[in-house]
């Protein structure tokens, strides 16, 4: 039972390292280059903690499988917020695309505990 508990903590470590990563992804759009404090103080912080729960999270999640989720996610979520939040273009094959690395990464999901 707790071997079950930690593993889903595990996830959710996984998760908050993606969220983290992608807050700190938008900082650095923000920074302007690193000529703004605040910003480029967030993507540190946001990098860091990324990192520690990340590290924290494949301490029971195969590190191959958390890698790949957490580049995977952090490029299709990165992707959808600079298109909402700076109007950056899509086409075709940039949503294409982003549709195999979701496809990459629920068959990861689906697969991991094989």
């Amino acid at each position: 039972m707790a071997s079950l508990a930690l593993l889903k903590n595990s996830w959710v470590l996984l998760y908050s390292a993606i969220l983290l990563e992608v807050g700190g992804t938008m900082a650095i759009k923000y920074s302007e280059g690193f000529t703004r404090f605040a910003p480029s103080a967030c993507v540190v912080c946001l990098y860091c903690t990324s990192f520690y729960a990340m590290s924290l999270a494949v301490k029971k999640i195969e590190l191959g499988v958390a890698y790949a989720i957490w580049s995977g996610v952090g490029i299709v979520a990165t992707s959808a917020l600079g298109v909402l939040l700076f109007h950056e273009g899509i086409n075709p094959k940039k949503l294409l695309s982003i549709v195999i690395i979701m496809i990459g990464v629920i068959s990861l999901n689906l697969t991991s505990g094989e």
